[in-house]
């Protein structure tokens, strides 16, 4: 099993790859030594605005982590066009559903403006947690904390909604 190995030649360095993803909620709890092991599987893409870095309904098999610039999360709504559900920016991720399952991409993502972000596809980051049992388990607690944290937002939202005889 060949992982890909951080060239330090490439775009960023590798303290500064280990600074981006500190600052993304499904790693921000991470040891320095995780970080680095996730670090040193991650790659640097470049988008221009327009870009559709994936499409609703597409297999999944990245995550990524914008360093810099925007990206448009959308759905197409019949009748309506595209409905935008967030526009993210740096020190944010996207796709990490991916990295969790095996279904389809939920939604669209497009460059809102020219952006750089590190990518982790599915497969490199299934082998490293098959690698490092350790880490693995932090980053499963790491992924329940986001999803309860989720959960308890969705559950507020919904509440305001069906208080405010909007749902």
């Amino acid at each position: 099993m060949l992982l890909w190995r951080f060239d330090p030649t490439d775009g960023l360095g590798m303290d500064e790859i280990i600074k981006q993803l500190s600052l993304v909620e499904i790693f921000s709890g991470l040891k320095p030594e995780g970080l680095r092991l996730i670090a040193e599987v991650t790659e640097e893409e470049s988008f221009s605005t327009g870009t559709k870095l994936f499409g609703h309904g597409e297999v999944g098999d990245k995550l990524y982590v914008i360093i810099e610039g925007k990206i448009r999360i959308s759905r197409e709504v019949a009748g309506m066009g595209e409905e935008a559900l967030a526009v993210l920016g740096a020190g944010q991720a996207f796709g990490e559903m991916a990295l969790l399952d095996e279904s389809p991409r939920s939604a669209d993502a497009k460059a809102h403006e020219r952006c750089r972000v590190l990518s982790i596809s599915k497969a490199r980051f299934d082998d490293l947690l098959f690698m490092h049992k350790d880490l693995a388990y932090e980053v499963l607690w790491s992924i329940v904390r986001m999803l309860v944290r989720r959960l308890r937002e969705t559950s507020d939202k919904l509440t305001f909604l069906s208080v405010s005889g909007k749902f």
